[in-house]
Order: C-alpha cells, then structure tokens, then sequence
C-alpha cells in the first residue's frame, strides 16, 4: 500500500481514552473494519430490543419510577451508540460519493 491515501477516515462504533471518538484510516476490508462492522450490528441489535422492553415497560401499570429511569438511561447510551453509527455511515457516503 505505498502512497496509499485514504479518502475519508471511519467513525468507529467505540470511544477512545476518555471519552474520545477512535477514527480507522483504510478501504474497509481489513480487520479492524470488520470488528467495527460486528459491534455495530450488535449495537443497532440491542437498540431494538431496548425499544421492545421500553414498550412492553410503559403497557404495564406497575413498573416502578426507578425502573423507568434505568430502561432510559439504557436508551440514551443506546440512542449515543446509534448517532454514532449514523454518523460514521452518513460520513462514508458522503466521501464515497465524491469519488464518484
């Protein structure tokens, strides 16, 4: 890969060293890509099963005030993940695009 220069960087689905966002220069077929495509699957995956449980939550009358903090904190760091994801996607069409 001599000279190689990548188009654009990938958002990867995970933080750094407090708190920093972890950017992956390459073409996307490389191993670190493919973890970042696993994880953001599971992500997306757990995101719907947290809208499912908040759903089935808010049908029943005795779910207690604490238990409804916790299923929305679980969805604000589940909503984070899917920005995130959102984000780095958006970016990748984008440079794509503009290679065209």
């Amino acid at each position: 890969m001599t000279g190689w220069i990548p188009d654009a960087a990938r958002l990867l689905p995970w933080a750094g060293p407090e708190g920093k966002p972890c950017y992956l220069l390459g073409d996307g077929a490389g191993y670190v890509s493919r973890i970042a495509d696993d994880i953001e699957s599971v992500q997306l995956g757990m995101a719907v099963e947290l809208l499912d449980h908040a759903a089935d939550m808010l049908d029943d009358r005795q779910v207690t005030a604490p238990q409804l903090r916790y299923v929305v904190a679980r969805m604000a760091e589940s909503l984070r993940d899917v920005h995130r994801i959102a984000e780095s996607r958006g970016e990748r069409l984008r440079a794509a695009s503009q290679r065209r």
